[in-house]
């Protein structure tokens, strides 16, 4: 490796779909062949073998990303963006809640969650309501209207799926949901942990 250690990542310069990283040097997944490369002297030679095991062609994440495109569209016939919609969902499970849990529960900092409750107070969707604990801060609750609000992003999504797997014969459906199940139970529990598998396998691959 000359010293160098490659690192397996998306590239944030190249086609998502087909791109991957070893430390500086790009492959194209579809066609399997180095696309351009630094000075670095990097072994990719385990790149073939991982792209050949990747049986899934990344298709999971391919379905996600239209399911995105979805949300995103039918969403905006109510004037609401994804990020609007995560802020008034937090509110109507979270009646009473303070900008700041809403910015520790998004992660978003204090500017955009200032920006955002003006934005769906405005919109009629958000009500602001005086702390009377601390006179510093507000209260936010969700209006009937964002209780009516039927588009929202679990739903959408739900549809989308229920589209997807409506050809399929039952006992596809059926196999199809127990074996995401398993993946979902095995991915989240790999999370939660720190990914130390993962980690492992990629400090694996990197010495080959």
């Amino acid at each position: 490796m000359s010293g160098h250690r490659a690192k397996l990542k998306i590239c944030g310069r190249c086609d998502v779909t087909n791109m991957v990283t070893i430390g500086k040097v790009h492959i194209d997944n579809s066609k399997g062949m180095e696309y351009h490369t630094s000075k670095l002297d990097v072994d990719t030679s385990f790149l073939g073998e991982v792209i050949r095991m990747e049986i899934t062609h990344r298709q999971i994440t391919k379905i996600a990303r239209e399911v995105n495109k979805f949300t995103v569209r039918t969403m905006k016939a109510d004037g609401i963006g994804t990020a609007e919609f995560d802020f008034i969902h937090l509110v109507r499970h979270h009646p009473g809640i303070t900008q700041a849990e809403v910015r520790n529960e998004l992660r978003i900092d204090k500017g955009a969650a200032a920006r955002r409750t003006a934005n769906l107070e405005e919109k009629g969707y958000l009500v602001r309501k005086e702390n009377p604990n601390d006179k510093r801060s507000q209260l936010l609750y969700a209006t009937e209207k964002a209780e009516r609000l039927k588009n929202s992003k679990a739903y959408l999504e739900s549809v989308f799926y229920e589209w997807l797997l409506g050809g399929l014969p039952q006992d596809d459906s059926e196999n199809f949901a127990r074996i995401l199940k398993i993946l979902y139970e095995k991915s989240k529990k790999q999370s939660r942990a720190g990914f130390p598998d993962l980690l492992a396998l990629l400090e694996g691959k990197e010495r080959v």
